[in-house]
């Protein structure tokens, strides 16, 4: 899978790490032990277009929301994590 860097161009797969869905939102550090296992065991596992945070760990290290269909890893749209 090609991933479209906006900084470096396309690169491999293998040079980037995810960490899964841009969304629910983290909760805050004093959230009850109950929001935590929310946010960590119960996550939405769509079919379609889903936004997810990747980190391009092996070049230029930057944040990106990459839009991908989960059905067949089609990647629809690329961004900066931070404007």
């Amino acid at each position: 899978m090609l991933i479209p860097c906006p900084f470096c161009g396309p690169r491999g797969s293998a040079e980037f790490v995810t960490i899964g869905s841009k969304s629910p939102p983290r909760p805050a550090p004093d959230a009850p032990p109950e929001a935590w296992h929310d946010y960590v065991n119960l996550r939405e596992n769509p079919a379609g277009l889903h936004e997810e945070l990747w980190q391009h760990v092996h070049g230029c290290r930057q944040w990106l929301v990459v839009t991908r269909d989960t059905r067949n890893h089609a990647i629809a749209a690329v961004k900066a994590a931070r404007p």
